[in-house]
């Protein structure tokens, strides 16, 4: 991954919280879906993404967390975001990402709700 950002991901009470930072594009997207995927097969269905370093997201961002939120229906699975910046939360619910997803103030709250 170049310098744009990063993402990492830990299980904190059967939530898998992903964190990144940077542009949220192609490149960040694929690194997200590349854990979740690994975490479903490994049983892991909720999972919450801390948008917190992440001010901007772009179409190719938001077509893959649609990808990741079509794997986790197939699993029943639960998909929730936090710390959004005001235009990623707008960006969210004009694309529709928030009728199949929630958009949490925090992480704790996030994790406390799955």
């Amino acid at each position: 991954m170049g310098n744009e950002g990063k993402v990492s991901g830990t299980l904190n009470n059967k939530v898998y919280v992903i964190e990144c930072s940077g542009y949220l594009n192609m490149e960040i997207g694929d690194e997200i879906s590349k854990l979740c995927s690994e975490q479903i097969d490994n049983g892991i269905h909720n999972f919450i993404i801390n948008l917190e370093k992440t001010r901007m997201v772009n179409s190719i961002g938001v077509s893959i967390l649609i990808e990741v939120i079509e794997k986790l229906q197939d699993v029943d699975g639960k998909l929730g975001f936090c710390n959004l910046a005001p235009i990623v939360e707008k960006t969210f619910n004009i694309m529709g990402l928030t009728k199949y997803s929630t958009i949490f103030a925090s992480e704790s709250e996030g994790i406390e709700a799955f």
